[in-house]
């Protein structure tokens, strides 16, 4: 007995787990099922997709329709921009500076107020150089006067009284001869001595040199003397007439004129100061036309010319360029950086450009006359910096198709095309990137656009 409940104990646990184990088996055979008809509706969703995809693709027709945005190639100028930044200078500029020294009598404030050639500025004391002044012209008066007298009242006096001792002398000489001869008949007769006959020679000589010494100072008198007195008195009275123009000078110096029409700038001294030669006084600038100076290397410089044009964009006014034009290419070269100094002239009538402002130089260099342009946008560069490229270009079916180009001058927003394009294509301007070669595209009719109006 003991041996066979052994062996029913040891059946019965065996049993147990099968009546236990049968929903949990029924559970998983649901389960299987299931997973098996979702894996072949799977399998039959992507053979069907496959063969969809494959099929169209074999009919030659695509199946997706891209959105662009297109534009026309042009045919037109185009040339690569330098840009460098410039300081921008008064074309003409002066600082004004006292030639006397004087306390400022009149002097207004005149900072940032336009003037014009010949407005009075400032006005130096002056009652000191006015009373040197006047006593100036009465010398002039008195030596003017000297000369005047000199050479029309004591030349002629002078040359009278010489012609009247000539004559004097002659006569004398004349009356002494005619008593020598007469004396001398007596004397052959007995009728005088000797010593009263040799006594009318002697006065023969002695008339004869009165008149030579009479003849001597006249020619004396009209060779030397009378002309060097009216040199000297002329020589006087233009002495005097200088001293009176240096005096006119520095009473003009107190009134303190603009040189040329502009702009006071500066004002470095005021009305009541004291002003000294060489100080400075005020700065004026003529703004209606600056100089916009800057650096540029060798190669740069060397393609530029005077009067090529240029566009200059002031840094306080950004989006806001001015037209200039080069009036100066460096002959030298800066031995330090090796670049060339070159100036631009950018008018300037409405004040709007400051002097000493920043401003940056657009240069339009390696100029083509008639290009293949289009947009930079069209463009796919096989690199940054690259020369080569793709464009889509979009064909008569709207089918957009990958063309191979090569770059040559770039200009803002713009490219050259030297290979690849003829001009006259569409190409795709926005949407291209990615854009697969063959695909049908859809052109809205208001964004299509030519290539110039990439331009910035």
């Amino acid at each position: 007995m003991s041996l066979f409940r052994d062996t029913r104990r040891d059946e019965e646990p065996r049993r147990e787990p099968e009546t236990m184990d049968a929903p949990r088996r029924a559970w998983w055979r649901e389960r299987r099922v299931i997973i098996a008809a979702a894996i072949v509706v799977g399998l039959l969703l992507i053979v069907l997709l496959w063969r969809s995809c494959h099929g169209t693709a074999a009919a030659g027709e695509p199946n997706v329709v891209v959105s662009v945005q297109v534009a026309k190639v042009e045919r037109g100028a185009i040339a690569s921009e330098v840009i460098a930044v410039a300081t921008l200078a008064a074309r003409r500029e002066a600082t004004i500076s006292p030639r006397v020294a004087a306390p400022i009598a009149q002097m207004p404030l005149l900072t940032n107020r336009p003037v014009h050639a010949g407005d009075v500025l400032a006005v130096l004391e002056s009652r000191d150089l006015a009373a040197q002044r006047a006593e100036a012209a009465a010398a002039v008066t008195e030596a003017e006067t000297t000369a005047h007298t000199t050479a029309n009242g004591s030349v002629p006096l002078t040359n009278a009284q010489d012609v009247k001792a000539v004559r004097d002398a002659r006569g004398a000489l004349d009356n002494a001869q005619k008593t020598y001869e007469r004396r001398k008949v007596l004397y052959d007769q007995g009728g005088i001595s000797k010593k009263e006959l040799e006594a009318s020679q002697l006065a023969v000589t002695q008339a004869e040199d009165d008149l030579r010494l009479a003849e001597a100072s006249t020619s004396a008198h009209r060779g030397v003397t009378n002309p060097g007195d009216i040199r000297v008195a002329e020589a006087r009275a233009q002495q005097s007439r200088k001293r009176l123009a240096n005096l006119d000078a520095q009473l003009g110096y107190t009134v303190i004129r603009a040189p040329f029409n502009g702009m006071v700038t500066q004002q470095f001294q005021y009305q009541g100061e004291l002003a000294n030669p060489g100080g400075k006084l005020l700065t004026i600038a003529d703004t209606s036309n600056l100089i916009a100076k800057m650096q540029l290397g060798e190669e740069t410089a060397t393609r530029l010319k005077v009067g090529d044009t240029v566009k200059v964009v002031p840094d306080d006014l950004p989006g806001q360029p001015f037209p200039g034009t080069i009036n100066l290419v460096g002959r030298a070269a800066d031995p330090q950086s090796h670049s060339v100094e070159v100036w631009v002239l950018v008018p300037n009538p409405t004040g709007r450009l400051r002097p000493n402002g920043v401003a940056r130089v657009v240069i339009a260099a390696q100029a083509v006359a008639s290009a293949v342009i289009v947009p930079a946008s069209a463009v796919t560069l096989d690199a940054t910096n690259g020369n080569s490229g793709t464009v889509m270009v979009v064909d008569d079916k709207s089918i957009a198709h990958e063309v191979h180009v090569t770059i040559g001058v770039r200009s803002g927003g713009r490219m050259q095309i030297t290979s690849g394009l003829k001009g006259g294509e569409t190409v795709v301007i926005e949407g291209n990137y990615g854009l697969p070669d063959g695909t049908k595209v859809a052109i809205p009719s208001a964004t299509s656009a030519p290539a110039a109006a990439a331009e910035p």
